[in-house]
């Protein structure tokens, strides 16, 4: 893997890529590996985009939805079952330049006691000390607005978020929604959200995918900052007595 030419810096967002560039992108996503464990997890020295949700927020369907890939995240037909996070790589060519974490979905009720505790604890660990994290996505459902859990996740990851961490609330199944309804719930989510970014989202009609895209393109191809630009840049060559004289 290819290491960035610096991390990311708070505000140093590149302009967003033509939708088709970021679409592209996210097409080359392929599956790299999953973990039961955090400490099973490769390092990483390119950005990683964690995507997190409750069970049902409709996580697989937005991340398949964005690579274009209809198998790509493994969608459970017993909502909370799957425990693993998985880790898919980005970049063209065949130089990865980003990896997404697709993380087990929480709070279904079907799941043991035991079981939520261990993976909510697995997630805490992960989401506090993942040394290449860089940006999060939290999926909410728009008609059930943020829940507990997920204020008690926006909590854990605030810190991190002050110190430069992107991060955005995507509001699936916004079908589901009239305007006036998807308007009132954008609303009240950006108050919520702590200075992160809110997106309606549906993949039924197609709506926010190419901006999502373009936010997570943004997030993984950060822009140098001016300092470490002007030592990167060579200096110029002083003039000699002989040089500055006129012809």
């Amino acid at each position: 893997m290819t290491t960035p030419s610096s991390a990311p810096v708070a505000g140093s967002l590149p302009p967003a890529p033509d939708a088709k560039i970021a679409m592209g992108w996210m097409h080359t996503a392929k599956f790299l590996t999953t973990a039961a464990q955090l400490h099973h997890l490769p390092p990483i020295d390119v950005p990683e985009i964690a995507f997190v949700g409750r069970s049902n927020a409709g996580k697989s369907t937005c991340i398949n939805t964005l690579t274009q890939q209809k198998q790509l995240a493994f969608a459970s037909k017993k909502p909370g079952r799957t425990q693993h996070i998985n880790l898919f790589s980005l970049g063209k060519q065949g130089v990865t330049d980003a990896v997404l974490a697709d993380l087990p979905g929480y709070g279904y009720a079907a799941v043991s006691r035991s079981d939520k505790v261990r993976w909510q604890q697995v997630m805490v660990n992960y989401l506090v000390s993942r040394p290449g994290l860089t940006g999060i996505v939290l999926l909410c459902d728009p008609r059930l607005g943020l829940t507990e859990l997920d204020e008690a996740l926006l909590e854990v990851v605030r810190p991190r978020v002050e110190e430069g961490l992107k991060f955005l609330i995507v509001l699936t199944k916004a079908d589901k929604l009239t305007r006036a309804e998807q308007a009132k719930v954008l609303s009240i989510t950006r108050l919520q959200a702590g200075g992160g970014e809110v997106k309606m989202f549906s993949a039924l009609k197609k709506q926010g995918v190419d901006e999502v895209a373009q936010l997570l393109w943004q997030w993984a191809h950060p822009v140098l900052p001016a300092t470490v630009a002007s030592e990167a840049a060579p200096e110029p060559t002083p003039e000699t007595p002989e040089d500055s004289q006129p012809n």
